[in-house]
């Protein structure tokens, strides 16, 4: 049996009322030469602060964010899947964290849908970075 045409894609939908309010505990528990890479950006940023500022300029842009699961994966990880809105536009993300043997969080991939939220976000990111290293990571305004 095929797939629904008209089936909404999970970026549409709400979070579990349970995450209301969670925070990512991992993001306050580093490693200094942790990376983040994902959809979003070209290549990877590295070092603790860098990460963080990624991370925490993404969650402020957001207009609103809902988690639709935050837990455990694997024996050395942590996986987010959560909706947002970014500029009025829908925007999901599955985000998987892996700890170093210290428990620190290494490495960050972050996977983002619909490609037109993330490439607007992407921008929006790369203003928010211009002047910084971490801009060229993004993709840069339209002329």
């Amino acid at each position: 049996m095929s797939a629904k045409a008209n089936a909404l894609p999970q970026y549409l939908g709400s979070g579990d009322p349970a995450l209301k309010d969670y925070y990512p505990a991992w993001l306050d528990n580093m490693a200094d030469d942790a990376t983040v890479e994902g959809s979003m950006l070209d290549g990877a940023v590295q070092g603790a602060e860098a990460v963080r500022s990624v991370v925490l300029t993404i969650r402020s842009l957001y207009e609103r964010q809902e988690h639709k699961f935050a837990g455990p994966y694997s024996h050395n990880g942590f996986l987010e899947d959560y909706v947002a809105e970014v500029h009025g536009e829908p925007i999901g993300c599955v985000v998987l964290v892996t700890y170093n043997a210290a428990g620190q969080t290494q490495h960050v991939v972050a996977s983002y849908r619909p490609r037109s939220s993330l490439l607007l976000f992407s921008r929006l990111l790369g203003e928010k970075f211009a002047g910084t290293p971490i801009a060229e990571h993004f993709a840069a305004r339209e002329s």
